[in-house]
């Protein structure tokens, strides 16, 4: 069978489908991906046909000052809409070539879902992040109505009447579980099959045996975290009984005391462990879950609130105000961060019982012979 990935030029939200990829072709079926060039080159193997420009969807050029509705707001005028619109012909390029039996479409390139219903094609949402399952605009109307007419507009420029672009109608596959995302409240067919994690691999040393604490906020918030993380500089150089390391992508941070890093393979990093101090990115929660370690979560913006609430919902970690926490509070939270283990452990293993890749597989081949 022949499997479509359209992807907007996101490394979070490919992430995920990286893996099942590997377990499509590892299973004798032939996959190609979609997505702005040349970003989406960069991010993942094998066959990729170009949509758009990437360049004028650069997270760099989100302005790092917004949150709240401002974010959400530029979120969909500036982000989500123009991708779909400068994404829709080649994806529709793609099909045609590719001739593919299933679109599966990641939730912020709904271009994929257009063209897909177009096309009569069944298709399958890759839901990269759990929050919108919640429906977090339940409990706000008029914005949950501007985002839809936003959809419908971009519904009638291309000729698809029905339908809300985030979810397939045919296949929903949420890269999570019950245990850490809650219930879904959608209509369409969930599957969660955990999270699709890649190996552990690259080198990595401890320094002595001291539990080891990380933080990082994550490879596109060096703008916005620059303080945060030279608060937890100092609140792990006044904690001697941990080994500190702090991932600075800038490098503009210097200690005698803490470990400072670029960049870190994290899940390797992760399963080695004790604490994980992090902006609430859905990726690198789940990684910090799937290796049971408890979280201190401090959330920037988008679904990484919603992201943070189901941590604390789960027992499995504690939240701190990223625009205001100082090194007393993040030391404070670090050392509380144990008892979130059993909350963390539960997580872990209902992680380790959905499947992850090759779970999300078999409901892909499921869909593409029904």
């Amino acid at each position: 069978m022949r499997f479509l990935l359209v992807v907007p030029p996101l490394a979070g939200h490919v992430a995920p489908l990286r893996g099942v990829a590997s377990a499509l072709v590892a299973r004798g079926h032939s996959v190609a991906w979609c997505g702005p060039s040349p970003e989406v080159s960069t991010l993942v193997p094998g066959v990729v046909f170009p949509a758009g420009d990437s360049a004028p969807f650069s997270l760099s050029l989100r302005p790092p000052e917004l949150r709240g509705f401002a974010a959400l707001k530029y979120l969909w005028e500036s982000y989500l809409v123009p991708l779909a619109d400068a994404m829709v012909p080649g994806v529709q390029a793609a099909v045609s070539s590719f001739d593919p039996d299933v679109v599966v479409v990641d939730q912020q390139a709904m271009a994929g879902g257009l063209v897909a219903a177009r096309c009569g094609l069944p298709w399958a949402t890759s839901a990269s992040t759990s929050t919108e399952l919640a429906d977090p605009l339940g409990a706000l109307p008029k914005i949950a109505s501007w985002v839809s007419d936003l959809q419908a507009g971009l519904r009638a420029r291309h000729g698809v009447l029905l339908g809300d672009l985030r979810f397939s109608p045919h296949l929903v596959l949420a890269f999570t579980t019950r245990a850490l995302a809650g219930p879904s409240r959608l209509a369409a067919p969930v599957a969660y099959v955990g999270p699709a994690l890649p190996d552990a691999s690259g080198e990595w040393s401890l320094v002595d045996d001291r539990p080891l604490v990380v933080v990082t906020l994550g490879t596109s918030n060096a703008s916005a975290g620059s303080r945060f993380l030279a608060e937890s500089v100092d609140a792990l150089a006044g904690m001697p009984s941990v080994q500190g390391l702090v991932v600075d992508p800038a490098g503009r941070l210097v200690s005698e005391n803490v470990r400072l890093e670029r960049r870190i393979p994290q899940v390797a990093v992760f399963a080695r462990a004790s604490v994980v101090v992090c902006h609430g990115g859905h990726n690198t929660v789940c990684e910090a879950l799937a290796a049971g370690v408890p979280l201190v979560v401090a959330p920037i913006r988008d679904d990484q609130m919603m992201l943070a609430e189901q941590v604390t919902s789960a027992s499995a970690g504690v939240r701190l105000r990223f625009d205001r926490a100082k090194s007393p509070d993040i030391r404070k939270a670090i050392e509380s961060a144990d008892q979130y283990r059993p909350g963390a452990q539960k997580v872990r293993e209902s992680f380790a019982a959905a499947g992850g890749a090759d779970e999300a597989a078999t409901h892909l081949e499921s869909l593409a012979r029904s």
